[in-house]
């Protein structure tokens, strides 16, 4: 479940762009209406729009939707239309833009990467990871929902991971077993980086696997020692590290469930929009 982000936050974006106004707006222009257009520079997957049309209207802007968020956009198309005082169309102009074109550019991403590996494994999900930009983790995670993919954990408190550092700590068996003494209701993932690994916290009871850094022979190799000792069916796999456009298909491998990227939020290329001001 993503956290939905609040208009309080939102106008934090605004108060960092314009901390004591618009003075080139207030210097040059007097108060008047005007109306604008938001238009897609490129094809892709719009996102980001909830948020700037939230913004708009909290300055006295109309924002008349044409499209909807997570919809497929084509070069020239008008987003919306926009209807109100000058002042606020120019105020949240960047700050709408700077949204639309991050959310847009992750969504359109996610997309094509899970268009491209469902026609190999159609069960196969792209998720995204915690590597976004500070600040930004709800905005981004929406995104890739809306580019079709799964969100994963928002943050540390939303589902057990056990990692390399923890098991540098802490034995694997032990730390699968006081998770799940802890988390009656959580499921147990923990990464690994080798097939031996993956064998024993199957055993444990951890009930996700997280192939960390494996190559595809690797990752096939372990998922037929899985299925020999009859664990693979209970278990959700999931494949990362070092993973992207180019080599992806080499990880959509039968039997892996997920496929998590961490470039799809910290390797963002930004959706081309534009708003133009109709005189």
């Amino acid at each position: 479940m993503i956290k939905l982000v609040t208009l309080e936050q939102l106008l934090q974006f605004i108060a960092e762009d314009a901390p004591y106004g618009d003075i080139t707006t207030e210097s040059v222009i007097d108060e008047k209406d005007c109306r604008g257009v938001l238009v897609a520079r490129q094809a892709g997957i719009i996102a980001g729009l909830e948020e700037a049309a939230q913004l708009f209207r909290h300055f006295g802007v109309h924002y008349i939707s044409h499209v909807n968020d997570g919809e497929k956009v084509y070069e020239g198309t008008e987003i919306a239309a926009l209807e109100g005082s000058a002042a606020g169309i120019l105020l949240v102009e960047r700050t709408a833009l700077n949204i639309i074109g991050r959310m847009s550019g992750i969504a359109t991403q996610t997309r094509n990467l899970s268009d491209l590996i469902s026609s190999h494994n159609l069960s196969c999900r792209i998720a995204a990871t915690r590597k976004t930009a500070p600040g930004l983790r709800s905005l981004d995670k929406k995104a890739v929902l809306l580019g079709g993919g799964e969100g994963h954990r928002l943050g540390l408190s939303d589902g057990i991971l056990i990692k390399d550092n923890h098991l540098a700590i802490v034995s694997l068996e032990e730390a699968i077993k006081r998770a799940k003494i802890k988390n009656l209701y959580r499921k147990i993932e923990v990464e690994v980086e080798n097939t031996g690994e993956a064998l024993r916290a199957a055993h444990a009871g951890a009930e996700i696997l997280l192939l960390d850094n494996m190559t595809p022979l690797e990752v096939r190799e372990t998922i037929r020692c899985l299925d020999n000792e009859n664990l693979i069916n209970r278990l959700v796999i999931e494949v990362s590290g070092g993973i992207n456009a180019q080599n992806i298909l080499e990880y959509a491998i039968p039997g892996v469930d997920v496929i998590s990227m961490g470039s799809i939020t910290h390797s963002v290329s930004n959706f081309d929009i534009s708003l133009e001001i109709i005189p």
